[in-house]
């Protein structure tokens, strides 16, 4: 009976970024569409089996550097289970909304690193370097380990403050007692 849709927070049709103006295009589809919606526009996710805090887990574990081409920026990690929560609380709703799914701590982006290496017991020396060697590092890594580890617009959306919510947040979970709790685990 009602279309719950997850996007990303700062969609924008305007944006620079293809994945940020794919999304507010879903968006306003089901705006038109006529349908009974929420959407849901979560910041940055974490939570057990995640893709992103595990990578960074893995590389403090096993590199010697771990490149950083922005610190400052901010990021809100907003928990599995809180935006989840917030999508069945959207769902109940018979208003047709969009909020943002965030949680209660902003972090740089350095501390956020910094909080997994301590999780991890992560060994890897945290440098800033220019984003272009930042980038050319993350490629190299990719093709040994057969993935993409990095691309300029993941560096772009960071540096653009895109994951942050300009909304009271909705989550509780907190981001720092999650990775405390569970950095035996994380990157393995």
């Amino acid at each position: 009976r009602r279309v719950v849709h997850v996007s990303v927070a700062n969609s924008a049709p305007d944006s620079p970024f293809a994945y940020f103006r794919g999304k507010a295009a879903t968006e306003q589809a089901l705006r038109d569409s006529g349908l009974s919606h929420a959407i849901v526009k979560p910041t940055l996710v974490f939570g057990p089996g995640d893709i992103l805090v595990n990578n960074i887990a893995w590389a403090l574990r096993h590199v010697p550097v771990f490149l950083v081409s922005t610190g400052e920026d901010e990021a809100q990690p907003v928990s599995v289970f809180d935006t989840a929560r917030i999508c069945v609380e959207a769902a109940e709703s018979s208003d047709n909304l969009a909020v943002d799914a965030a949680g209660p701590e902003r972090f740089t982006f350095d501390d956020f690193i910094r909080l997994i290496k301590q999780a991890t017991g992560g060994r890897a020396w945290i440098r800033h370097a220019p984003e272009a060697l930042s980038l050319a590092t993350a490629r190299v890594a990719g093709l040994v380990l057969r993935d993409v580890i990095l691309t300029r617009d993941e560096v772009g959306m960071l540096k653009a403050g895109l994951l942050v919510s300009h909304e009271t947040p909705r989550g509780t979970g907190s981001f720092e007692e999650w990775v405390l709790a569970n950095g035996d685990m994380l990157g393995r």
